[in-house]
């Protein structure tokens, strides 16, 4: 049974000192609770003596798991379920990934700062990565960038497609609209690496919502079964049916 209350799928709260990206205009998801993987960057421009100048936290639901800081390269697992998954090949990965988004950002920086801004106070600039996965197996993803907690462009990785959200962000569009690289490098990540190392963590998290399961089955003893999708079904369901595609199209 879907959920009373719809949610759009977002990143947990950071603990970065930079304000979030503000969720303007995103893509809507076609299942609230299509399970989803998610990536915040924070780049500093002129970072102070000891501060990282790229730091990354990773969320499966919403649910924090790792932190990367792209200048010491070092990572750290933040919960149970990183603590899960940290030695596997989607872990590994997914860090060398990191590493090269982060560096390709910094090597952008300086041509995306925002419009009418000067170089006195440079601002950081935040980027934050999403994919989610269907039970039908089909993936929606995409990215958001700004500066100092507003978002100011938006990239459908489906469709290949920048919106600017705000006048500032006409910049950013004009020098990684016309870059096929750049857009196709995003589009690969979060079509591509992503779907597979949420499809990869999906199989640990259900095994972990395994040993609670009780609360759940508790909450709905009396409906019927034909009506209850429980969430380790829905897990599987969806990892199973990501699995097929991915099988297909690899």
């Amino acid at each position: 049974m879907p959920p009373a209350a719809a949610r759009t799928p977002r990143c947990a709260a950071t603990s970065s000192t930079a304000p979030r990206l503000q969720q303007l205009q995103p893509p809507p998801p076609p299942r609230p609770d299509a399970p989803s993987l998610c990536y915040e960057f924070t780049l500093i421009p002129k970072p102070s003596p000891g501060q990282s100048w790229c730091e990354v936290q990773g969320q499966v639901d919403e649910k924090t798991f790792l932190s990367y800081d792209c200048g010491s390269q070092e990572v750290k697992s933040l919960s149970l379920l990183g603590e899960e998954v940290k030695g596997t090949r989607a872990w590994q990965e997914q860090v060398e990934t990191l590493r090269d988004v982060g560096n390709l950002l910094r090597q952008q920086l300086l041509d995306v700062k925002p419009e009418k801004h000067t170089d006195r106070d440079p601002l950081p600039l935040q980027g934050r990565m999403l994919c989610q996965c269907e039970a039908n197996g089909h993936t929606r993803a995409s990215w958001q960038f700004g500066f100092h907690g507003q978002m100011f462009l938006l990239f459908d990785s489906e469709n290949k497609t920048w919106t600017v959200l705000h006048p500032r962000g006409r910049r950013m569009k004009e020098k990684w609209g016309s870059d096929r690289d750049v857009t196709e490098f995003f589009r690969k990540i979060s079509m591509g690496d992503c779907r597979s190392w949420l499809e990869s963590f999906l199989v640990h998290w259900e095994k972990m919502l395994e040993t609670t399961a009780s609360p759940t089955v508790a909450a709905v003893k009396g409906q019927s079964r034909a009506t209850v999708i429980t969430p380790i079904a829905w897990i599987l369901l969806v990892t199973l049916s990501c699995s097929i595609l991915l099988g297909i199209r690899g």
